[in-house]
């Protein structure tokens, strides 16, 4: 189909593309990589007045150290985003989790600020953000704030952002030297995940000192998986340990039931993937 008639703006700062955003008002969308947009707008599904594309703002790019976090910029490319040293040393679990979406073609395009902004739950993403404690960056008319990730996702494709506001900057705290594995199921290597898991972890002194597990497509916004956490801090990585924490994973989840899989299912494979992600971080 052919996308429903809209004027195009191509702001070059942050402060055109949020004075666009407000003169525009709802009936406006913004446009980062487009790989989930495009589609919509192709379907009708999405039918915008105004299309602020922000691709021309060099500011929303690039990876960048921040004392004790790792600063991305929201149009930063899943590309940049893998092969990048800072991010592969202190935050490896986003590097192993960007490497799963989709295809070559969709990394080079794609952005970590819209996929976040997207809040797709099946989405690899949102729930690394998630478990990591990421801090997300918007600015809008009155200015920038800070949003945690556990206050960003609130519902299917619904996130904190308010009106007029536009996602700019993800901050991730460091995990330098902390083992890191994500755990993918779908039917084929280009589709969303069925459900998926990505777990963070440090061993110290032959125990699991501290976890982190998220979880995708495992509920209306990415879960993070804290009865699995506090089932593996202070045990001995051993596989019969790591199985019994894992049976924690579906805790709190309402995985969706569709015609890719139940939700019983998807609960069941929460717990394997879980156990899998875990082991595979501890060798």
């Amino acid at each position: 189909m052919i996308p429903a008639k809209f004027d195009y703006v191509r702001p070059t700062t942050i402060e055109e593309a949020v004075q666009e955003l407000q003169r525009a008002g709802d009936d406006s969308k913004i446009l980062a990589g487009g790989q989930s947009l495009l589609p919509l707008l192709r379907l009708r599904l999405a039918a915008p007045s105004v299309l602020i594309d922000i691709g021309g703002i060099d500011a929303l790019r690039g990876i960048r150290d921040d004392g004790d976090r790792v600063a991305i910029g929201a149009m930063t490319t899943y590309y940049d985003i893998v092969r990048d040293d800072l991010v592969n040393e202190h935050v490896s679990l986003l590097a192993k989790a960007t490497a799963t979406v989709a295809d070559p073609q969709i990394r080079h395009r794609g952005t970590l600020g819209g996929s976040l902004a997207h809040a797709d739950p099946a989405g690899d993403l949102g729930s690394v953000a998630l478990a990591l404690d990421a801090e997300l960056v918007v600015t809008g008319a009155n200015g920038t704030r800070t949003i945690p990730a556990s206050e960003f996702f609130v519902d299917y494709f619904t996130t904190a952002l308010g009106p007029g506001e536009i996602l700019t900057e993800i901050r991730f705290p460091k995990y330098t030297g902390w083992g890191s594995h994500y755990e993918k199921f779908n039917r084929t290597a280009q589709a969303w995940a069925m459900v998926a898991v990505g777990a963070a972890l440090r061993v110290e002194g032959g125990r699991i000192a501290e976890a982190r597990v998220g979880l995708t497509n495992m509920g209306s916004t990415p879960i993070r998986a804290r009865g699995v956490e506090e089932a593996l801090v202070g045990q001995e990585p051993t596989a019969e340990a790591v199985r019994a924490a894992a049976q924690r994973a579906a805790e709190g989840t309402s995985p969706p039931d569709d015609a890719d899989a139940a939700a019983d299912y998807r609960e069941h494979l929460a717990k394997v993937l879980t156990g899998r992600a875990v082991l595979a971080v501890v060798g």
